[in-house]
C-alpha cells in the first residue's frame, strides 16, 4: 500500500519547509507550479496571486467523494474556473476508489483513532492528494507545489512531509506563510475585494459563508474555526451535513450486515431493504447514508495539533464509525489475545503518525505491514442495528473463529478440566502474596485503594 521512501527525504522536510516559508517569487527558468486547488475563494485568490508573482500555475483538484455520497459535489465547472483565475492548465482527478482502498481501509484494518475519538478523516486525505499532486508535478516538469493551508494548522505539515518524502527535489510555496501575502489579506473581505478586482469567479454567496470552516471527503466532514473557536459554544445546527440531528433521525432501526476479508470490508447489506454495496467507495457511501440517517458518527472534541496548539473540531464520520465498530467485533472473534493487545499498542503510534503527517515514512511502512499481518485471518461477517446514534452489534461469525462455545459453556465440559483452575489461581496469587509480605508486614491490612 505504501510507497517505499527514503528516511533522508523525510528528515530533509524541516529544512525545506523553512526555505519555503520565505519564498515569494520563483528563481531561474522553471516557474511551473502545481497548486492543490479546491475552487473556493481562498485557493482561487492564491492562484491569481501566484500567477501575478510569475508562476505558471497548474491547478489540481482531487475528487475524494466530497459530500460523502449524501450530496455529490459538482466538479463540472472547476476546470474552467481555475483557468479564468489564472491557471495555465487544470487537472480534476477522480481519486475516490484510491482514497478508500489505499487510505481509509488501512486505518480501519489498524483500528486507528487519534486521542481515542478522532477517526483521522482530514489527516488521511492529505497524503492521497499529495501523491497525485507530486505525480502531476513530475509529469509537467514542475519545480514547485503549493497548497492553501494556513501557517497554524496541521495540514501544512501533512502536505509538505508527503511532498518531500515522495519527491525531495520539489519545493513548496505556501502563500499563507509569506509576509507579503498574509499582510495583504487580513481577512475574508480582503480576499473578496481582490477577487472582484482581478475578475476571479466566485460563488454568489462567498461573502456570506457559514461562520466556520469546513473540509470534507468521502470519509468525513470537519467544522472548525469561527464561532467554534470558543470551546464552550454550542455548534450551529448548520454543522449537521453528514448526520441528521438526533431529535430528527429515523423512528425505526436499520439492521446491516458487513462482510470482511483480511480485515477489509468487502460487502454491506441493509437487511431491512435488501440493498447492497460491494466496492470500497460504494460501501463507504452506503454506510454514510444509512448511518447519517441515524445520527451516527458525530463528535465534538478538543484535540492537540502537531504544531503545539489545542483546537476544537466538530466531525461527522457515519460510515467510518460503523466500520470501526464492526471491525473491532470481527477481530475479537478471530485474533489471538496477545496479538490483539500488541496490535492495540501499535495502533496508538500508528494513529499519531497519520495525524502528524508521516504517512510516507519508513516507520509507517513498518507499522502498516505489521498491522496487515495481523489481519490474515480476520474474515467473516458482523450484523449491527443502527438506531438513534448507536451501532449495536447483533451477532458475528467467521470461518476463522477462535471462539469455542463448548469450552465456555456452563453445561458442557468441552475438554476444559476445571480442576486445573485452582493451580492456575494459586500460581497467579504468588506475586500478590510476596508484595503483601514485603510492603505490609506484621499483619497490617492492605489499603482498599
Amino acid at each position: 500500500m505504501l510507497s517505499l521512501v527514503r528516511a533522508r527525504a523525510v528528515r530533509a522536510a524541516s529544512t525545506s519547509m523553512k526555505r519555503s516559508m520565505s519564498s515569494s517569487a520563483p528563481s531561474g527558468s522553471n516557474k511551473r507550479l502545481v497548486l492543490a486547488y479546491s475552487g473556493g475563494l481562498d485557493t482561487s485568490t492564491q492562484l491569481r496571486w501566484l500567477a501575478d508573482k510569475g508562476y505558471e500555475v497548474i491547478a489540481f483538484t482531487a475528487n475524494l467523494g466530497q459530500g460523502g455520497g449524501i450530496v455529490e459535489e459538482d466538479f463540472s465547472g472547476i476546470e474552467e474556473k481555475a483557468l479564468k483565475s489564472g491557471a495555465v492548465k487544470a487537472y480534476v482527478l477522480d481519486l475516490q476508489e484510491d482514497f478508500v482502498k489505499n487510505y481509509v481501509f488501512p486505518i480501519i484494518r489498524s483500528n486507528a483513532i487519534y486521542e481515542s475519538r478522532y477517526l483521522l478523516g482530514t489527516s488521511l486525505a492529505r497524503p492521497c492528494i499529495s501523491k497525485a499532486q507530486v505525480a502531476i508535478a513530475k509529469k509537467e516538469g514542475c519545480k514547485y507545489v503549493s497548497h492553501g493551508s494556513t501557517g497554524k494548522g496541521n495540514d501544512q505539515v501533512r502536505f509538505e512531509l508527503s511532498t518531500y518524502a515522495l519527491a525531495a527535489g520539489l519545493e513548496c510555496v505556501v502563500p499563507w506563510r509569506i509576509p507579503e501575502f498574509y499582510n495583504k489579506f487580513q481577512g475574508r473581505q480582503d480576499l473578496l475585494a481582490f477577487a472582484k478586482e482581478r475578475g476571479i469567479p466566485i460563488a454568489m454567496d462567498a461573502g456570506n459563508r457559514p461562520p466556520y470552516s469546513m473540509d470534507d471527503n468521502m470519509f468525513h466532514i470537519s467544522f472548525e474555526s469561527g464561532v467554534l473557536e470558543d470551546p464552550a459554544a454550542t455548534p450551529p445546527e448548520s454543522t449537521h451535513k453528514y448526520t441528521t440531528p438526533l431529535a430528527k433521525c429515523k423512528e425505526t432501526h436499520d439492521d446491516v450486515q458487513i462482510w470482511f476479508e483480511k480485515g477489509d470490508p468487502i460487502k454491506v447489506k441493509n437487511l431491512n431493504t435488501g440493498e447492497e454495496a460491494s466496492t470500497p467507495a460504494n460501501i463507504l457511501k452506503f454506510l454514510n447514508r444509512i448511518g447519517g440517517q441515524h445520527a451516527i458518527g458525530r463528535i465534538d472534541i478538543v484535540e492537540n495539533r502537531y504544531v503545539g496548539i489545542k483546537s476544537r473540531g466538530v466531525y461527522e464520520t457515519p460510515g467510518g464509525t460503523i466500520l470501526r465498530a464492526a471491525h473491532l467485533d470481527i477481530e475479537a472473534l478471530t485474533l489471538d489475545r496477545e496479538v490483539l493487545r500488541i496490535r492495540d499498542m501499535l495502533s496508538l503510534k500508528y494513529s499519531e503518525l497519520v495525524y502528524n503527517g508521516f504517512w510516507f515514512s519508513p516507520e509507517m511502512e513498518f507499522l502498516q505491514h505489521s498491522m496487515d499481518f495481523t489481519q490474515r485471518h480476520v474474515n467473516g461477517e458482523v450484523r449491527l442495528r443502527l438506531f438513534r446514534g448507536n451501532a449495536i452489534v447483533l451477532g458475528r461469525s467467521s470461518p476463522n473463529s477462535l471462539y469455542n462455545k463448548d469450552i465456555v459453556s456452563m453445561d458442557v465440559e468441552g475438554g476444559f478440566d476445571v480442576s486445573h483452575s485452582e493451580g492456575f489461581i494459586r500460581t497467579q496469587a504468588r506475586r500478590l502474596q510476596a508484595y503483601r509480605n514485603m510492603a505490609y508486614p506484621k499483619g497490617r491490612d492492605l489499603p482498599s485503594v
